[in-house]
């Protein structure tokens, strides 16, 4: 994952990593669903993956399990999987195509947009109104294709939330992506690890030896390095992508223009998106944590919309899926041994080096919330 230069802006001599308590503690685990992922807007997916309407999927957020759906006009919608008749799981299936949303145990119905469309029975109880028991609803926008959720009550417009990279990202033709693989994976390391280890290359040469062929490790600048939004580029062998083969597998992405065709960005969004833009695809991950020792992971490779669709010998998503797929796996494994040195006692913060200026920025970004 990326390493970034050492500058004024972003390194602060004598930072260090987090205390012990951050990573192992029920209590902080707690605070953290109840402060940063019950109130900020967190990725649930991409718009492709409910394409049509009725299609939806089904993510837990914050221990709250929330149904997304594309409704019969086209928007997308956000509701609790929670029955308003007596509180029955709705949907069981993490993924699926509806007509309507119907509860398992006494058939009340919801229309796609929510409303309460049939009650067996209801219509003799005195004071029943259909339109009072519609489902819960929950806060969603779209930002660049990707869907957003927020648990808040009041929360901050996704737009202002994103304000700071507003059109950054508008020639990577995010919303036309389509994801051609999905890979979920379980770690046994605490979520803030994972983040950590993505924004910084400072061990890429021992744990990579194949990706800092393709990519130097020392190669990348940064360009976000304060805030909620984190990270910059690498370079790419010229030439080459970060593929098994070495070569590019699929059609550009979008308007990749100049020395881009040879760069790789990474960037951290605050909390659970990891969004990698390579010049012929993008992978993103959903961090998930499951608990102060587990985290849960989903990795999705997205193509241009008309990468499989053209008579292309280059067109072979599993020559970038392997390579990320072995490279998130050493990946994976560090982050476990860390979480393992970590539990010990003899656990102190030790000091960031001017190449992990990124990790540093994104435990103070955190540690606005968690004090």
């Amino acid at each position: 994952m990326p390493a970034f230069r050492k500058t004024a802006e972003t390194f602060t001599a004598g930072a260090k990593t987090l205390p012990q308590r951050y990573f192992v503690s029920p209590e902080i685990f707690t605070k953290e669903q109840e402060v940063i992922f019950s109130t900020q807007w967190v990725c649930v997916g991409h718009q492709s993956q409910i394409a049509k309407a009725g299609d939806y999927l089904v993510q837990e957020v914050a221990g709250e399990s929330l149904i997304i759906v594309r409704d019969k006009s086209g928007e997308v919608r956000a509701f609790y999987n929670v029955c308003r008749h007596r509180g029955t799981r709705l949907c069981e299936k993490k993924t699926g195509h509806l007509s309507a949303i119907q509860c398992p145990y006494h058939a009340w119905t919801y229309g796609l947009d929510g409303r309460l469309i049939g009650a067996p029975h209801m219509d003799d109880v005195e004071g029943f109104d259909k339109a009072n028991y519609s489902l819960g609803g929950v806060n969603l926008a779209l930002w660049e294709g990707f869907i957003f959720v927020n648990l808040a009550d009041v929360p901050t417009s996704l737009d202002e939330w994103f304000a700071p990279v507003a059109g950054k990202f508008s020639h990577w033709n995010l919303p036309k992506l389509r994801s051609a693989k999905r890979i979920e994976y379980d770690v046994r390391a605490n979520w803030k690890l994972i983040f950590e280890n993505y924004s910084e290359c400072y061990h890429c040469p021992g744990v990579h030896p194949t990706l800092a062929k393709l990519t130097p490790y020392d190669s990348a600048e940064n360009d976000l390095s304060e805030g909620p939004f984190l990270g910059g580029f690498m370079s790419i062998t010229k030439g080459n992508s970060l593929t098994m083969s070495g070569n590019a597998c699929a059609l550009p992405v979008g308007d990749i223009k100049g020395e881009d065709h040879h760069r790789v960005f990474y960037y951290s969004i605050f909390p659970n998106m990891l969004l990698s833009m390579h010049p012929d695809y993008v992978m993103v991950h959903q961090l998930w944590p499951q608990s102060p020792e587990r985290t849960l992971i989903l990795c999705d490779w997205f193509f241009h919309p008309e990468a499989s669709r053209v008579t292309d010998p280059c067109y072979n998503p599993n020559d970038a899926i392997e390579f990320w797929n072995m490279t998130n796996k050493q990946d994976w494994h560090v982050c476990e041994l860390s979480q393992q040195g970590i539990a010990s006692r003899a656990y102190r913060p030790g000091p960031y080096s001017p190449r992990e200026s990124i990790p540093a920025a994104w435990d103070r970004e955190y540690l606005r919330y968690i004090k």
